[in-house]
């Protein structure tokens, strides 16, 4: 299913307390991603995903399609090879 890749997504915004991390955890595991969605102490949520490069792209543009829990206001993603260190997909 193509190249094995790490997105790391930093997504601002209304994005917490507001059950953005539950709706990211359920598009991930539906797509078939693992990784984390963290709250951070500055307001936004840290997505890191791994799996199919073609999955992760659907998960970015869905964090950015203005359907999600809250206010996205911008997501800044950067990408690397998978590590493969993660299995499920938690909120933290």
């Amino acid at each position: 299913m193509g190249e094995h890749v790490r997105l790391t997504a930093w997504v601002h915004g209304h994005v917490q307390g507001v059950g953005f991390r539950w709706w990211t955890r359920s598009r991930a595991l539906e797509l078939g991603l693992v990784g984390h969605a963290t709250n951070t102490r500055d307001g936004r949520v840290l997505v890191v995903a791994e799996g199919p490069r073609e999955q992760c792209e659907k998960l970015l543009a869905l964090s950015r399609s203005g359907h999600t829990p809250g206010t996205v206001d911008l997501v800044v993603e950067s990408w690397d090879p998978a590590k493969g260190d993660m299995s499920g997909f938690e909120e933290r």
